[in-house]
């Protein structure tokens, strides 16, 4: 292997959160990787070896100085909340990723790795789909909107710029421990105890018809972007683990009997608890997450030669593990409490931005 291979510097936007911290520590530990540079709004309180971190204003500074001289530039910035603000959301996610992919060109950086989504994907068929199916999302969720948005985006970007490799990680649900917090705050809010997650608190789970999804551990999807930082490849990834968790299985983790809901049962439950502002994800999500496709992996594990390590079902036990013990991670997104602890997230209205 080269010097120059094994000298590589990578900047990566948004690395405090939930895959942003999985993938620092893949390319810390990776011998070929010599220094990273990490760009977020906060600032953690501990930092991989390797690493040094910046605090930028995605929408505001000047991001072309720190791009420059990087061999990749990994952008995994993105906010859930305010989930009442699409504008906000689209300020931050779509036009400050617009602002990366442009400091990219203009630093004459090499790789453009960017974090889209299986809620880019358009609805699909049963059968598993591969990179080449349609990315027009789901048009009713907002964080759906804004994944397929960036897709377009990109393919002008790289008929633009043929002289950059792009690369697309369409990553399926990610858990890990570390992240349990930061999601119930995202998608569950303060309301829910972290003692019903127990599977004695839980003999019944409603079971919704066609309820399929897959999942993820962070740590493997760290791994699938060093992996591309490293290797000379280009496109779409599909990124998900097996097996494909349904009603069967979520009943197996939860040691729960299932009872069969109608899904406009579970969605009118959702919208009501919604308007009262009891919870922080919308029912447009929940009909975003009913129309997912599965993904076919192939592609990863045979051109990255991507592996999980973890199981599906590890991954979202993992979580609930960590939900059950407020786990989380010394950087702003994965801290375990808000100052002020759920009686702040109360007082500050359900769904802003933390």
């Amino acid at each position: 292997m080269s010097s120059a291979a094994q000298s590589r510097r990578v900047v990566v936007v948004g690395g405090t959160g939930n895959i942003g911290t999985s993938v620092l520590e893949a390319l810390s530990a990776a011998p070929e990787v010599a220094g990273i540079t990490a760009l977020s709004r906060r600032a953690p309180e501990d930092l991989p070896a390797k690493v040094t971190w910046h605090g930028v204003d995605l929408c505001g500074d000047d991001l072309v100085p720190h791009f420059e001289a990087a061999d990749a530039v990994l952008n995994l910035a993105w906010i859930f909340q305010p989930t009442r603000d699409p504008i906000a959301t689209w300020r931050n996610n779509v036009l400050g990723a617009l602002r990366v992919f442009d400091a990219v060109a203009a630093a004459g950086v090499p790789a453009l790795l960017h974090a889209s989504s299986v809620a880019a994907y358009s609805p699909g068929p049963e059968r598993p789909v591969d990179e080449r199916w349609p990315t027009h999302g789901w048009p009713g969720a907002a964080y759906s909107r804004e994944k397929a948005y960036l897709e377009r985006v990109l393919d002008s970007f790289s008929r633009e710029h043929p002289e950059i490799r792009v690369v697309r990680m369409r990553n399926a649900f990610c858990f890990k421990p570390e992240s349990a917090s930061q999601q119930r705050r995202l998608f569950l809010g303060p309301l829910v105890p972290e003692q019903l997650v127990r599977p004695e608190m839980l003999p019944v789970l409603p079971a919704l018809p066609g309820l399929r999804f897959q999942a993820v551990h962070s740590d493997d999807v760290g791994d699938a972007y060093r992996r591309a930082v490293l290797q000379e490849v280009s496109g779409a990834f599909n990124i998900a683990a097996d097996p494909v968790i349904d009603n069967e299985v979520l009943g197996e983790v939860f040691g729960a009997q299932r009872v069969r809901t109608p899904r406009v049962l579970a969605r009118t439950a959702l919208a009501a608890a919604w308007q009262l502002r009891l919870v922080p994800a919308s029912p447009e999500l929940f009909d975003t997450f009913m129309r997912l496709p599965l993904m076919d992996t192939s592609r990863a594990r045979s051109e990255l030669g991507w592996e999980p390590e973890h199981s599906s079902i590890d991954a979202v036990r993992g979580f609930l593990a960590g939900l059950r013990a407020t786990e989380g991670a010394p950087t702003p997104p994965l801290a375990p409490e808000l100052p002020g602890g759920r009686a702040e997230e109360l007082a500050t209205g359900v769904g802003r931005r933390q």
